[in-house]
């Protein structure tokens, strides 16, 4: 595509100053802030908005749109600026001076779902890029699928020193040149500072050198020059590779005594030297004050954006395949999975498979990718162990996105991040594998999930000491109790093959943050004995077994539940009736009123834990009077029936809490 406007040096020059005096003075207002970046990277970002961005403010998610992130999250002002120069009703004047104040649109780091025009939350560094590359991905396989007349766009990343310094960048870059993402162009902000001075104290890699070894194509700029930056991208835009621009920038452009230094980096400039950098830039105007010939030279840089998304809708009006195209965007299960979810229950109801549930989570997605071309899964390298691939799940490879599964290698880190983006571009529906000790790799993108209510599917497998011999590096103990402290964030823990679709069932249902599966290595014994009509996991946790004039009341997970039984039996044999509750979801459970958590657990009977990982958080749940039988440290490399035995997870144990509280 040529350029989108013609406008000449003089007019962008000035257009570059009011986003940078934006910066300055938003910053300054605030007393906190990064205004060295957007006063650095000015001159590159309005060459990229004014003569290569495909957007419209008027209609900002229109689903052809290009795709910008501001991975250097800190210099949020830039986006800002740019946000509001060019239209976007959200980002008001009023908007830019309350930066960084309680409510406002503008907050200290860019969020998704708050501002709008912010495709995807930055600030925790690395992560933007990461994200840019699901995003860019999602491109192509919904290209694969409906063709150029419905899905034709780049992705757009400005990067900072600290994004590519950040390990998981390395990840995703490796991932993205591998699958030869080439509608991904990143600008990097080469301007070597960084908080505790030049970036030389720290880094000598030769960047550009590191990029292409990851199979991307590279050039090289000065970012203030606006003839070579628009140069670089045209030659981007044409590449059959990913692309890395290196701007060559002067961090804080502009300040006469701060420019090329880490002071400009994260404080407001001051008084003074605000004042000497507006002199310096020619830029003669009060606080937040842009002339109006710049603003309507801004205005008018969304025009041919109006048109391309004319020109798209149009194409979309007679697209033979639009209700399919539609329906890709939509989030939920789908009518056809619902049905297939339905009808495998009452399966699981009349079979009764003892199965894992890591294996009862790859039969039900051979029910679902069939019926859910969305669905789009993989993993980092585990896929025979996790069983995320199902045996016709065609696999997607460079050149050939028409696919429903994604080799990751062992990149957990970039996985979940890629996972984040493919969920945020829309029309694809994620899910990604690990073991569950790996989810730490995982967990700033499992956050960031959370934060901006994206649907993410986690497939988490081997889920506990049950895993057995691999011994305590693998054995997660700590991992639920930390996952569910995140906000936002669904752990289900299923007990057999039926709770396993239930939690399938739910993840998909969902539309407003990320689930995940803690799913068991060793078989599980099928605990339930309705007709699998209803999604009983749906409440989080329900009454599995009940006792007349119970005395206590049982409460486990996943494999757990079979030993809860175990312990029921005995204990009724020996004239103690408990009831035995499982709790697939705790999120969920204690989302419900407290009348139906009461019919659930009865006030003033004795609760009892079971769990194979810490007690942390269940005391919400059973009390500080409540017995738990779990871990209390770490595990050991041993067959898992020896390990049960030996750290006290067995029906005894469970006998004996229950006898000393009733």
């Amino acid at each position: 595509m040529a350029a989108m406007t013609s406008l000449d040096l003089n007019t962008l020059k000035p257009m570059a100053n009011a986003v940078r005096a934006l910066a300055m003075d938003a910053v300054e207002a605030a007393k906190s802030g990064h205004p060295g970046m957007p006063m650095g990277m000015a001159d590159a970002a309005i060459v990229l908005w004014s003569r290569h961005l495909k957007f419209d403010p008027t209609d900002p998610d229109w689903r052809d749109r290009d795709r910008f992130v501001l991975s250097a999250g800190h210099g949020s002002m830039l986006i800002y600026a740019l946000l509001h120069l060019t239209g976007y009703a959200d980002v008001t004047l009023d908007e830019i001076r309350n930066f960084r104040q309680l409510g406002s649109k503008t907050p200290g780091h860019p969020e998704y779902g708050h501002t709008t025009g912010v495709e995807t939350t930055t600030g925790p560094l690395g992560q933007g890029i990461s994200t840019a590359v699901g995003m860019a991905l999602a491109e192509r396989i919904l290209n694969a699928r409906f063709g150029d007349d419905l899905v034709d766009h780049r992705t757009w990343v400005i990067a900072s020193d600290g994004d590519l310094q950040e390990g998981i960048s390395h990840e995703a870059i490796s991932l993205a040149g591998h699958l030869g993402l080439n509608r991904l162009i990143v600008l990097w902000d080469d301007n070597s500072i960084q908080i505790d001075g030049s970036t030389g104290l720290a880094e000598t890699t030769d960047v550009l050198k590191r990029f292409e070894a990851a199979g991307w194509a590279t050039d090289a700029v000065d970012g203030h020059d606006m003839e070579a930056v628009d140069a670089a991208l045209e030659r981007a835009k044409s590449a059959s590779k990913p692309v890395l621009i290196s701007c060559k920038t002067i961090i804080g452009f502009g300040a006469p005594n701060k420019a090329g230094k880490s002071s400009s980096h994260g404080s407001p400039l001051g008084g003074d030297e605000l004042a000497a950098a507006k002199q310096a830039l020619d830029w003669p105007h009060t606080a937040f004050d842009i002339p109006e010939d710049i603003r309507a030279n801004w205005l008018a840089v969304s025009e041919t954006g109006k048109a391309a998304r004319g020109d798209w809708e149009s194409r979309y009006e007679n697209a033979s395949r639009r209700e399919e195209f539609d329906k890709a965007f939509v989030t939920g299960l789908t009518p056809e999975a619902a049905a297939a979810m339905s009808d495998w229950r009452k399966t699981l109801a009349a079979e009764k498979p003892d199965l894992a549930s890591r294996a009862s989570s790859g039969r039900v997605l051979e029910r679902l990718v069939p019926v859910m071309p969305e669905l789009v899964g993989g993993s980092a390298d585990l896929t025979g162990s996790n069983l995320t691939k199902t045996p016709d799940q065609k696999v997607i490879q460079a050149g050939a996105y028409r696919g429903q599964y994604i080799y990751y290698g062992v990149r957990e880190h970039g996985m979940a991040a890629c996972a984040n983006g493919l969920s945020l571009h829309g029309g694809v529906r994620p899910y990604v594998g690990t073991f569950l000790v790996f989810a730490d790799y995982c967990r700033p993108a499992i956050r960031l999930a959370g934060l901006m209510n994206q649907p993410v599917t986690y497939v988490f497998t081997h889920d506990s000491i049950g895993l057995g011999e691999d011994g305590p590096t693998h054995q997660p103990v700590e991992h639920l109790a930390s996952l569910r402290a995140m906000p936002n964030v669904r752990v289900f823990r299923p007990a057999d093959a039926m709770e396993t679709a239930e939690s399938w069932e739910l993840a998909l249902s969902h539309k407003t943050g990320p689930s995940l599966l803690a799913l068991s290595r060793q078989k599980l014994h099928f605990a339930r004995q309705d007709d699998g009509s209803e999604n009983l996991t749906a409440k989080g946790a329900y009454v599995l077994r009940d006792a007349p004039d119970a005395k206590a009341v049982i409460i486990a997970t996943g494999s757990e539940i079979g030993i809860a039984l175990e312990a029921a039996e005995t204990l009724a044999g020996k004239g103690v009736p408990v009831r035995v509750v499982s709790a697939p979801c705790l999120e969920i459970f204690l989302e419900e009123d407290h009348a139906y958590q009461n019919s659930v657990l009865p006030e003033g009977l004795p609760r009892i834990a079971v769990e194979a990982g810490l007690r942390y958080g269940w005391d919400a749940i059973i009390g500080r009077d409540g017995g738990f039988v779990g871990m209390t440290g770490f595990g050991a490399s041993a067959p898992a029936e020896a390990l049960y035995e030996h750290f006290g997870i067995t029906a005894d144990r469970i006998v004996e809490e229950v006898k000393a509280r009733v």
